[in-house]
């Protein structure tokens, strides 16, 4: 079974079209206000990570007081992400923002697990310094950087510009995943 049959067949079940013709609106909703509870949250931890603001708090205090309810906001956000996807999951598995969306995602993962089992491991050795070592804030850039990717992009799915039932370059029917055919204007 191919991604798009696996998703046309979710798209078919009774859970994904009442999620769909019902509180889609409220799931959205959700999603988009605890995305801005963990970012406004990581957007505070990289700043201080970058030496912008807290340069008197340590590193660790910082991410004491706001890991915790970054970790809620993200955990709520890809429950609710997920369930949008379950409500239209064809038109989200062929559109090229989506995917963008999730592949800066496994980016920032990655950023994440790469800060947190490395530099951060140390953070005693840095923590009251005003501006972390350089690893700490490329990890805060880099951060910063996908997060307004992954908003960005994520915004731009409810965008039909690309999608595969209009007429699309060959290089957009290829990056979406388009199929001609019944099951492309779903």
């Amino acid at each position: 079974m191919s991604g798009l049959e696996f998703c046309q067949w979710l798209a078919d079940t009774p859970g994904s079209i009442a999620l769909h013709e019902g509180p889609y609106a409220l799931v959205e909703s959700v999603h988009v206000l605890t995305l801005c509870i963990f970012l406004g949250l990581a957007l505070m931890f990289d700043l201080r990570l970058l030496g912008v603001t807290m340069r008197r708090v340590p590193v660790s205090e910082v991410a004491h007081r706001l890991l915790p309810w970054t970790v809620a906001g993200f955990v709520i956000m890809v429950i609710s992400g997920a369930l949008l996807f379950y409500a239209i999951p064809v038109r989200s598995y062929q559109s090229i923002w989506f995917r963008f969306k999730i592949v800066m995602l496994i980016l920032a993962g990655l950023n994440v697990l790469i800060f947190h089992s490395g530099i951060y491991r140390r953070v005693a050795d840095w923590d009251l310094d005003a501006v972390a070592p350089r690893a700490a804030r490329l990890a805060g850039a880099l951060s910063l950087v996908l997060w307004v990717l992954i908003v960005l992009s994520g915004r731009m799915i409810a965008y039909n510009w690309f999608d595969c039932y209009k007429p699309q370059s060959a290089l957009v029917t290829l990056l979406a995943g388009c199929v001609p055919g019944d099951l492309a204007g779903r």
